[in-house]
């Protein structure tokens, strides 16, 4: 058999389809802007869920120090039991409703993040196809001519 240097034939072939190392970058720059959108969305809501906690446990402490003080009568501190178990039912119904929003705008942000990127992607995509047909349709031609 004779003696063939395939490197040769690999890089000339390689050569004729060139590869754009720039979609990967550009990928990669797509990917870490992601990351940061939804970063802060994240970051956002933590913040937001730890405001309304916070709020929480300082409206029940505050609440409970009226249970704590000392009564006159018996009857007052059953009294006092019943109004911090319906102030704290109250506080419990509002502040469940405020971690339920930070949740619904959270879901919000990320559909439209989701949305906006996957339409992105398909635009990036159409763009690398349509460049990479021209690409390999020039090298294919210029292959064809050089016979």
């Amino acid at each position: 058999m004779a003696n063939t240097d395939f490197t040769k034939y690999m890089t000339e072939m390689m050569n004729a389809f060139p590869m754009d190392m720039s979609a990967y970058s550009d990928a990669f720059k797509n990917s870490a802007a992601m990351g940061e959108k939804m970063s802060k969305v994240v970051l956002d809501a933590a913040e937001k869920s730890t405001e309304i906690s916070s709020k929480w446990t300082k409206d029940t402490i505050a609440k409970m120090g009226d249970v704590a003080s000392v009564k006159e009568e018996p009857t007052d501190y059953t009294k006092a039991m019943t109004d911090f178990a319906s102030a704290t039912a109250e506080m419990s119904a509002e502040t469940m409703a405020a971690f339920a929003e930070v949740a619904k705008k959270v879901q919000m942000e990320t559909v439209e993040l989701m949305m906006a990127a996957g339409k992105e992607a398909s635009e990036e995509a159409t763009a690398a196809v349509k460049k990479a047909t021209s690409e390999v349709t020039t090298a294919a031609k210029k292959a064809a001519t050089a016979k």
